[in-house]
Parts: C-alpha cells; sequence; structure tokens
C-alpha cells in the first residue's frame, strides 16, 4: 500500500514539475500558514534549498535570545529566575552537607560567590553576549541531532524517498510557527510579571512540572501541537508520500516517548529536565 502511495506521489510530482515554477521563500512562509500540505508537495518538487531552513531557525533563536532580554530586563521577572537558579544550587549543596563533603560555613561562602557572580553576569554585555552566542550554538547542534533522528527513521523504518536535507526543510520551516510561540509567551511573561517559557496550560496555570500531573499540562500546548502536525504533514510530502498518519504518528510518538523519558530521566539527572521538549 504504501508503496503504491509513494508511486502516485511520485508521478503526480512528475506531472507537475513541468507546470509549476517554484515558490518564493515569502511564498513558502505563508503557505505554511494557510495551506502547508500544498506548499510541501510544490517545495517537495525541486531539491531542497538550505535558505528554506537556515533562515526561519536562525530567525527563531535570534527571536529567543530577544525575548530573553527584554524577559531579563523585567525586575520581577529577573528576580524569580535568579531565585530559582539559587534554589537548585542550595538543594545541590544541602545533598553534599548531608553526605558530609561539605560543611553548612562553605556552603554559605559558596553562595554568597555564586550570588555575586549572577548579579555580574546577568546584567553585564559579556553574560549576555555568551548567552546569546550559547542559544545559537546549541539551538543548532540539537536541531540537527533530532533532524537527524527523524531522517534515520523516515528512511529507513518507514522507506520515505527523501534525504536529510528534507528533513532539515520541514523541521525549519515551522521555525516561523515557533517564533509566535516565543512572542506570545514573552508578552504573557510581561504581563503576569513571570516567566512562562512557552504557551502550554502547564505554564499558564504555574503548574509544577516536576510532578507528571503538572508534566502532562506542560504537553496540552496548542501552538506546539500546532507545530509537530505541520512538521507531519512536511515530513510526509517532502519524502514523497500521501499517507500523513504515519508519520504524524513518527513525530508526535518520538516527542511523547522522549518527552515522558526524559521526565523520569530527570530525577536522577536533573539536567536533562532542560531537554525535554
Amino acid at each position: 500500500m504504501d508503496e503504491n502511495n509513494n508511486l502516485e506521489f511520485q508521478n503526480q510530482s512528475e506531472e507537475q514539475e513541468e507546470s509549476i515554477s517554484e515558490l518564493s521563500h515569502t511564498d513558502k512562509l505563508v503557505g505554511i500558514f494557510v495551506e502547508p500540505s500544498k506548499t510541501y508537495e510544490k517545495i517537495s518538487l525541486f531539491p531542497p534549498k538550505t535558505m528554506d531552513w537556515l533562515l526561519p531557525f536562525l530567525l527563531l533563536l535570534i527571536t529567543v535570545i530577544i525575548s530573553n532580554f527584554v524577559l531579563m530586563s523585567n525586575p520581577a521577572i529577573k528576580a524569580e529566575v535568579k531565585q530559582k537558579q539559587l534554589e537548585g544550587v542550595e538543594k545541590s549543596y544541602a545533598e553534599m552537607i548531608k553526605q558530609g563533603k561539605m560543611t553548612k560555613e562553605e556552603a554559605e561562602q559558596q553562595m554568597e560567590v555564586i550570588e555575586q557572580r549572577m548579579e555580574e553576569f546577568g546584567s553585564g554585555p559579556a553574560g549576555l553576549i555568551i548567552q546569546a552566542i550559547s542559544i545559537l550554538i546549541l539551538g543548532f547542534i540539537m536541531f540537527l541531532i533530532v533532524s537527524g533522528i527523524y531522517f534515520l527513521i523516515a528512511k529507513f523504518v518507514l522507506k520515505g524517498e527523501g534525504g536529510y536535507s528534507s528533513v532539515l526543510v520541514a523541521n525549519g520551516l515551522t521555525s516561523y510557527i515557533g517564533i509566535i510561540q516565543v512572542i506570545l509567551a514573552t508578552i504573557i511573561s510581561l504581563l503576569l510579571g513571570s516567566l512562562i517559557r512557552d504557551t502550554s496550560i502547564g505554564s499558564l496555570m504555574s503548574a509544577n512540572k516536576e510532578e507528571f500531573f503538572g508534566f502532562l499540562l506542560s504537553k496540552l500546548d496548542i501552538i506546539t501541537i500546532w507545530i509537530y502536525f505541520v512538521f507531519s504533514i512536511g515530513l510526509s510530502r517532502m519524502f514523497k508520500s500521501t499517507d500523513t498518519k504515519k508519520y504524524a504518528t513518527l513525530v508526535f510518538g518520538l516527542w511523547i516517548v522522549w518527552s515522558v523519558a526524559v521526565f523520569f530521566l530527570s530525577k536522577s539527572v536533573p539536567f536533562l529536565k532542560n531537554l525535554g521538549g
């Protein structure tokens, strides 16, 4: 059945390629919002372009950087972030004191040093530059790794007719939707005077995401679901298939499995909670 779908898609593509001109990047941007299926179909008729994933994802990261700068300029939000970071350090030191690896006096001294450095790092231009560079480097690394995982499954498990660059385009173009999410989260944060990283019900309700119920609420995010739905369509079209369901199963399934795995693993390795997706 899948081979028939691929053959049908390929035949349609060959017929359309002769009469359809390549979309401009502006048309692709608009198409992602108004008719993603047709847009990705037209994109798939031509070799994937680096600009189609590099530009939107770079703009997303720049938006995140600007958002962080704006949010950290708000005294209430800055104080909240600083307090949460200090609470994490205090919790770690308390465990070390309990294990006899550190005395209470040493912990207090270290806390004073850390608090001073956080203030200098967070306020100075050098700290902002380092944060921006970190977001750019880590953002691209994660994007390329995640796209690689989807490519391997789409290519060798689902037997799709596409390459790694096809996944990059399908994934990268959804960054335009992600930009909307970042902007909305920034506006909501400023209105509430509290840091909101996404537009999920969990974040809006200030649910404890370290508890499983709060974790579930954090996944109820209409914009995130929208992004993954469009990515599913893009992945199926870029891999020359009309069967969107199996690609949606791949995209949403991998997202859910990864998120649940990180949730439980982060209980032992706290750093992982930032990779939950």
